[in-house]
């Protein structure tokens, strides 16, 4: 939006997504594309839904004559807008377009985050909730109602379920969030019905697929274009093949981050976990491929991995067999965290993305990921992710 001015960019944003996108057409900043604006229409329908909502009253009054003032003048229920489930191929603007009705939604209490960064604080709420009432035998309801309280619209990027734990959390989480009157809008790669799939305890989980299809409405984005793909490459970012010659090339790119701090083994600890990272100088750490993905981690170390440090490189990253879907969901998942932060990425491989994995179950996710490394290898990504490697390395020597 580099070519509206802030005043007229908050004009259009009251007159809802449909005009924002339109006019982004105009100026140039956006192409048009005809399965963005079918979804985009959606959206606004959704928008329009939203404004004629009246909105949630405060936390009622205590005592005797608020109670029979609340007899007396109960509203009559609204119903509560339908929310969406967008679904399609990997880098067609799904996460473009919801952004852009998030930030013209017209509720107050609003939240848009990564899946991934969700139930990550879905867990540790849980376990907070646990730990300070030992004998609470649920943990769910009040915490539905803390999520509920503070967002009324909850906008999840990249929803998508590979972990047990959060499988068997999500049915009774988001029943209660919908019974509160929550409305959600996700996109995701995967369509409903596949959602943790052809995994130990799928069958538990189609309770939670039922709920989805139930108070969501299914919209496929598949334009025929991958927006990811085409912009200008950085070829430094992805080192093929993982030789001496990528090697001493990832040397360089380490000290040129590390700006003269000395390498040295570290050990983050977080929720009472521990993640030794191999090498680590400032804003940068380094690990072989191995020892970062070919041990038990999951969603929690990756973003913990992620705020701590801007920049990662990473040395080997091999091709995984079907035999490799744990090092490859694994790998999946990193990339998920690093990308969702803004981190940036380097490293040497034993063949570009689109190649690192191939069969097996969830190679067809990994598409995915192989787009969103073209895009983390792009010289805006590069642009952005120095900046932000720059106020880091200030901010830790300040």
């Amino acid at each position: 939006m580099n070519k509206m001015n802030i005043s007229g960019a908050r004009a259009l944003e009251q007159q809802g997504p449909l005009a924002v996108y339109q006019a982004r057409i105009a100026s140039g900043d956006l192409k048009s594309d005809p399965d963005q604006a079918r979804v985009i229409e959606r959206l606004n329908q959704l928008w329009q839904e939203l404004a004629q909502k009246p909105p949630q009253p405060a936390a009622p009054s205590k005592g005797l004559l608020a109670g029979l003032m609340r007899r007396i003048k109960a509203p009559e229920p609204v119903p509560c807008p339908r929310g969406l489930y967008i679904v399609g191929r990997v880098g067609r603007g799904k996460t473009m377009v919801m952004d852009l009705f998030f930030g013209c939604a017209p509720v107050q209490r609003k939240e848009r985050i990564h899946f991934l960064r969700f139930m990550q604080d879905v867990h540790q709420k849980l376990h907070a909730l646990k730990a300070a009432n030992p004998g609470m035998s649920d943990p769910i309801p009040p915490l539905a109602k803390t999520i509920a309280g503070r967002a009324e619209l909850l906008c999840f990027d990249e929803f998508q379920v590979n972990d047990i734990a959060d499988a068997m959390i999500l049915g009774r989480l988001f029943e209660a969030l919908f019974a509160a009157g929550v409305v959600i809008v996700a996109t995701s790669n995967t369509e409903p019905g596949e959602l943790f799939q052809n995994r130990p305890g799928a069958d538990a989980f189609k309770p939670f697929i039922a709920i989805i299809k139930r108070e969501l409405d299914t919209v496929e984005l598949d334009s025929q274009r991958d927006y990811r793909r085409g912009r200008q490459q950085d070829r430094e970012t992805w080192l093929v093949p993982a030789d001496t010659k990528a090697k001493t090339r990832l040397d360089e790119i380490f000290a040129r981050y590390a700006q003269g701090e000395t390498a040295q083994p570290v050990t983050l600890e977080f929720s009472g976990r521990s993640f030794e990272v191999d090498q680590a100088a400032g804003v940068v750490a380094r690990f072989d491929f191995n020892s970062l993905c070919g041990k038990p981690r999951g969603p929690n170390d990756y973003l913990a991995l992620a705020k701590q440090f801007t920049v990662l490189v990473i040395d080997d990253i091999p091709k995984m067999g079907q035999d490799e879907a744990n090092l490859a969901r694994r790998f999946i998942t990193l990339i998920d965290a690093l990308y969702d932060n803004g981190n940036l990425l380097f490293a040497s491989a034993e063949a570009t993305p689109d190649q690192l994995f191939t069969t097996g179950e969830g190679s067809d996710a990994f598409a995915r990921t192989a787009s969103r490394l073209a895009e983390m290898g792009s010289e805006s990504w590069l642009t952005q992710g120095a900046k932000a490697a720059q106020a880091a390395h200030r901010l830790s020597r300040a």
